[in-house]
C-alpha cells in the first residue's frame, strides 16, 4: 500500500491512524534515509496511542519505553551493526507487551519478527513523502488493508 503525505503533520495523522490498528506485541519497521520522517510518524504513533510528552529519536540510548496502555517502545537501530547486538539489548518482554517502532531496521532485519509491518519512507520533496507499507504476516496485512482507504479528508471530518 502507498500513501502520499505532504506535510510532516500528515505524516504524523496517518501514524496516528495506525495507532487505532495495532496492539501489544505489533512492530513496525521503519526504513528510509535520514531525514525522510522516521523520528515524525514515530512521534504521530505515539500521539495516536495517547502517549504525551516529547518523542525524540533515541539515537545514543538506543531504545525507550514511552509508559501506556499498551506502552511504545521506540528503537534507533542507526548504531547497530548487528542483528546480534539487537538481540542483545534483551528487550523481549518490551517487545511483547508494548507495541514496537525501530527506525532504521534495515540494520537489525535479521532479529525482527517475521509477523510485522514494513513501512518505507521516502522523499518526495520538500516536505511531501511516499509511505510504503507492507504486512508481513496474517494480521498485519489485514492492519495495512484496513489503513488503505486513510484520507486526510476522512481524519478531518472525525475531528
Amino acid at each position: 500500500m502507498r500513501i502520499e503525505s505532504t506535510s510532516p503533520e500528515m505524516t504524523r495523522r496517518i501514524a496516528a491512524a495506525l495507532a487505532r490498528l495495532v496492539a501489544a506485541g505489533d512492530l513496525i519497521a521503519l526504513t528510509g534515509p535520514l531525514g525522510a520522517g522516521k523520528t515524525c510518524f514515530a512521534q504521530g504513533l505515539a500521539a495516536g496511542l495517547g502517549i504525551r510528552g516529547i518523542v525524540a529519536s533515541p539515537s545514543f540510548v538506543i531504545a525507550k519505553l514511552y509508559p501506556g496502555s499498551p506502552g511504545l517502545l521506540h528503537v534507533d537501530a542507526y548504531r547497530l551493526t548487528s542483528a546480534q547486538e539487537f538481540i542483545e539489548l534483551g528487550l523481549e518482554e518490551e517487545l511483547s507487551s508494548s507495541i514496537t517502532v525501530i527506525e532504521w531496521a534495515e540494520n537489525v532485519r535479521e532479529a525482527l519478527p517475521e509477523e510485522r509491518i514494513d513501512l518505507r519512507i521516502a522523499t518526495a520533496g520538500e516536505d511531501e513523502r511516499r509511505l510504503e507499507m507492507v504486512g508481513c504476516g496474517t494480521r498485519q496485512e489485514g492492519i495495512v488493508a484496513e489503513l488503505e482507504g486513510w484520507s486526510a479528508a476522512d481524519e478531518c471530518a472525525g475531528d
